[in-house]
């Protein structure tokens, strides 16, 4: 049995539940589709630049999370190899802070009917029905939508109906991990960042007693011996950590290995985005369904919060609310909303994606004059494109 929804989005990640909760504050009522049985809390924790504060207020959230999330004040960027800081720059009126995934996502998901989010539904296949599209899910079911919108991440199964390729592995691998050391860990609200031989590290501080890091390097190939054992992922970092002070080892010492993750870095090639349909009909995507990036500007999920007000700002005129009908006038009004937004968001992601690579290059090279131009000409200039690409502006959401 079919039954009709406006909205379906694809995915309970942050840009599903962001966007559901916009598409909330403008009106409309959307049901997020979730395959995992619960939120998925994968990642522990991410940086959220002054774009992203700006999306989380017009969502309404942004006071509740601060209150819980260290700011941080600047960045300290060390190498490895010479043990010598190369680069210190003071974020100013500018705002970072580094958020606990978790806590991101449940405040989110209270802040939502309890019927919004369907766990255990998995979407295996999409079909055009008329004006609507038919989702079949795992179980059998099958779900008629006015709008689709993937938020289903770099695997996403709604990017392939677009037309996407899966994105491209870049030849890099990333180990991240969260400590809690239960009482004050000592380090100042500082992001500190750590180059040499080939390798980028980095020690966040998400609060007084908590501790975000990641770790980057190019393997020779995708060493699943690696990837599949968070004992040797901890083994492995603390092999590669140059050197520093014992106190940026005793935060990986510190970390329990059900706490490290390892993972492919993927992106989308930034011509992909340029030539294919972001939206089709009225379907469209958004967060890394749309532009997965590395991780080098900070700008992942920042950005999918930014989709979500975009997208629900333009949905907010092009979709009746309480009907089950869908005629050609408001299939035709729920398409223009859809393409505003993909205008207004292609571009964006492309600079991000472009923009990262470069960073990410730049600061995990292993050529010698390479690393020379980065140490001792250009480390403050790529520490300052993280605030550069932080200065924007997403609106709010009642924006005409």
């Amino acid at each position: 049995m079919e039954s009709i929804e406006d909205i379906v989005i694809v995915g309970g990640g942050i840009a599903g539940l962001s966007l559901a909760l916009a598409l909330q504050r403008v009106g409309l009522r959307a049901l997020v589709l979730e395959s995992y049985d619960t939120l998925r809390v994968t990642g522990a924790a991410f940086t959220t630049w002054t774009n992203a504060w700006k999306a989380l207020d017009a969502l309404g959230v942004g006071h509740s999370l601060r209150e819980s999330h260290t700011r941080l004040s600047g960045l300290i960027a060390t190498s490895t190899e010479a043990g010598q800081q190369t680069a210190e720059l003071s974020y100013g009126e500018n705002e970072l802070r580094c958020v606990k995934r978790e806590v991101l996502l449940e405040t989110l998901a209270k802040e939502l009917p309890s019927n919004t989010i369907r766990f255990s539904s998995k979407v295996v296949s999409i079909e055009i029905s008329g004006f609507f599209k038919l989702l079949h899910l795992a179980d059998g079911s099958i779900l008629k939508t006015k709008v689709l919108i993937g938020c289903d991440g770099v695997n996403s199964i709604v990017a392939q109906f677009l037309g996407f390729k899966k994105p491209s592995f870049t030849n890099r691998l990333a180990i991240r991990g969260y400590v809690d050391f239960k009482e004050n860990h000592g380090f100042d609200s500082k992001f500190l960042q750590f180059m040499g031989n080939g390798k980028r590290y980095g020690i966040i501080p998400c609060d007084a007693t908590s501790i975000y890091w990641f770790f980057t390097w190019s393997p020779p190939h995708e060493d699943e011996e690696i990837k599949e054992s968070p004992t040797k992922m901890k083994e492995f970092v603390l092999n590669n950590l140059g050197k520093v002070q014992d106190k940026i080892k005793d935060v990986i010492e510190n970390t329990k290995v059900k706490d490290i993750i390892c993972s492919p870095l993927r992106l989308r090639p930034p011509w992909e985005i340029m030539w294919k349909y972001v939206t089709k009909d009225n379907i469209c995507i958004a967060g890394d369904a749309l532009h997965p990036m590395t991780p080098d500007l900070g700008q992942g999920a920042c950005s999918a919060l930014e989709d979500s007000i975009v997208l629900a700002r333009h949905l907010a005129h092009g979709v009746l609310k309480g009907s089950e009908m869908l005629d050609e006038v408001e299939y035709k009004k729920i398409e223009t909303c859809l393409r505003k937004y993909a205008k207004e968001r292609k571009w964006r992601g492309i600079d991000l994606i472009t923009t990262g690579y470069f960073v990410g290059s730049m600061q995990q090279t292993s050529w010698k004059f390479t690393r020379f131009l980065r140490d001792k000409v250009f480390a403050t200039f790529l520490a300052g494109l993280l605030l550069k690409k932080a200065a924007f502006d997403c609106g709010q959401l009642n924006n005409t």
